[in-house]
């Protein structure tokens, strides 16, 4: 891997790393206080409330993060491409874009952005797919209610 692929994938590394970051630091302490309390009461070690009471409680804090860091990482690749002219290297849907806004081929632009928006929303359903998969059978917000 080369100076500028690295630099690339710090980028989106960055643009995805802080909603992730911020919305598991929420979770973490949206952990019921009367809980919390039963867990000091019964004589918990910090470690223990962590990892039975605060992590399963920021899990879908966590997942939402993950869901909208998925497009933003996209965004930030292609943004980091657009920004540091990888685009002259010949790769990528940025140097698409670039090239096609350039020789004045509106339609090559437009597909290159429909491809990312179809990428962008295929990272999102995948990742609300995993989310369902690991929520669904103790989270509230995934359970099937019945009628």
């Amino acid at each position: 891997m080369d100076n500028v692929q690295a630099a690339l994938l710090i980028c989106a590394w960055l643009v995805a790393f802080f909603p992730i970051l911020s919305n598991t630091i929420v979770g973490l302490n949206s952990a019921d206080h009367n809980l919390r309390d039963l867990f000091r009461l019964y004589g918990a070690t910090p470690g223990q409330t962590l990892r039975r009471l605060r992590i399963p409680s920021a899990m879908p804090y966590f997942l939402a993060g993950v869901r909208i860091s998925g497009g933003l990482s996209l965004i930030g690749a292609v943004v980091a491409e657009f920004v540091a002219g990888a685009g002259g290297q010949g790769s990528g849907l940025a140097y698409r874009i670039l090239e096609a806004g350039y020789q004045l081929k509106t339609p090559r632009m437009f597909a290159a952005l429909l491809m990312i928006s179809c990428t962008g929303v295929l990272i999102f359903l995948a990742t609300s797919w995993v989310s369902q998969r690991i929520l669904r059978r103790w989270h509230e917000s995934a359970m099937e209610r019945e009628s």
